[in-house]
């Protein structure tokens, strides 16, 4: 009876360790598990069948896998760290301090995509300014680093997930797409460069910290890796190659990379596919979007960032629309705003919040007023502009 006892006892603590791995895995992964929630609830509307197989866009799932593959290399060996150290040290005031850490993850956010600009460079960030005492600069620089990272991506089809997906979809042609895209990036640097320059005082500083010499021959390796992967993503390639030639290459020089890719990205991709597959579907909400949609494509989709995020908003409203350009511009700079607007500011909130747990209410005040700042002067400037033909 007691070896029963204890049994079930065992059986209950196991059932309740991998009850609370698995809600831990969905708490950190908000937009995933809504994305598959929204999948399923569409699937009751509409039943599965093999119109599902033409949901999935695999050419843009293979090149955000093989880009994030290579950028968590490049990450293992500190590239971007080291890099990213080497131009912090040539500054040594606070103001050009906080200039060079933004500017850093807003030209990361070019060439790795936003979520791991911000995984690699939030940190160096906390580095900087805890070791150099100058912490009141803390949630200002996180938050210019996380708009950074969403407006800055906005200028290359790797930049961010849902240019990718707009990207492949509507198959724009390079110079077309960075021509639609220039206005905002260049308008979102300048508004950047004024903040950092009126909140951030020119206190002196040093910086210090560990220099790690790069391993040649797998830096070399990994940059040919990731020059394919942009290849790929410029339809220089075949993506069929790179799903191949990178993961191999991966499998012998650094498996830890392949296992640290961003899956519930990925997996958010696949239920958000599965989700605007369906509702394209639905004739009450297919008439309604395209009336929506039809009426201004821009400022839908900056409005539907602010509720469902910017990457499933590009997943659905492109279902609805051909206006490729409005809707790339809108799901950009709609990445400004709220919170939940992108996974990338989940992503800082998250990163401040573990260092200062007792001043996330002081975090989300200021990232409110900065967020929405920047949203309503770039919405607003592109709104005119639209109006008067100029874009």
């Amino acid at each position: 009876m007691a070896m029963t006892h204890a049994v079930k006892k065992a059986h209950s603590s196991i059932l309740f360790k991998y009850i609370k791995i698995i809600i831990d895995f969905l708490k950190k992964n908000v937009v995933m598990t809504v994305a598959f929630a929204a999948a399923m609830l569409t699937c009751i509307a509409v039943p599965v069948d093999h119109e599902y197989l033409g949901y999935f866009d695999l050419k843009t799932l293979t090149c955000l896998f093989t880009v994030l593959a290579v950028v968590c290399a490049l990450k293992n060996i500190n590239f971007f760290y080291t890099i990213a150290q080497k131009i912090v040290e040539c500054f040594k005031t606070a103001r050009m301090c906080v200039l060079s850490l933004v500017y850093i993850t807003f030209l990361g956010s070019m060439l790795i995509a936003n979520d791991m600009a911000l995984l690699t460079f939030l940190p160096l960030g906390y580095f900087v300014l805890s070791s150099t005492r100058k912490e009141k600069y803390m949630a200002f620089t996180f938050i210019m680093q996380n708009i950074s990272a969403n407006l800055g991506g906005m200028l290359t089809p790797f930049g961010n997930p849902q240019n990718l997906y707009l990207y492949s979809k509507f198959n724009i042609p390079n110079i077309e797409f960075m021509s639609i895209m220039v206005i905002p990036f260049a308008l979102s640097i300048i508004l950047i460069t004024i903040c950092c320059f009126i909140f951030v005082k020119s206190d002196t500083m040093e910086i210090s910290g560990t220099k790690t010499a790069l391993p040649k021959g797998r830096t070399a390796i990994y940059l040919v890796l990731f020059a394919l992967s942009i290849a790929i993503v410029f339809r220089g390639i075949p993506y069929w190659i790179g799903l191949i030639v990178i993961p191999s290459a991966l499998m012998f020089l650094d498996r830890k990379a392949l296992k640290m890719v961003d899956y519930p990205l990925l997996l958010t991709f696949v239920f958000f596919f599965i989700f605007a597959g369906n509702m394209a579907r639905i004739d009450a909400v297919k008439d309604a979007f395209s009336y929506l949609m039809s009426k201004n494509t821009l400022l839908v989709s900056v409005l539907s960032c602010q509720f469902i995020s910017n990457v499933p908003s590009a997943v659905l409203l492109s279902q609805f629309t051909s206006d490729y350009s409005s809707l790339l511009v809108g799901v950009n700079i709609g990445g400004a705003g709220t919170l939940i607007a992108s996974l990338a500011s989940l992503i800082t909130y998250r990163e401040y919040s573990r260092h200062y747990p007792n001043k996330t209410k002081g975090y989300i005040k200021k990232f409110s007023i900065f967020n929405f700042g920047f949203l309503f002067i770039l919405t607003g400037t592109m709104l005119t502009l639209q109006h008067f033909g100029v874009c």
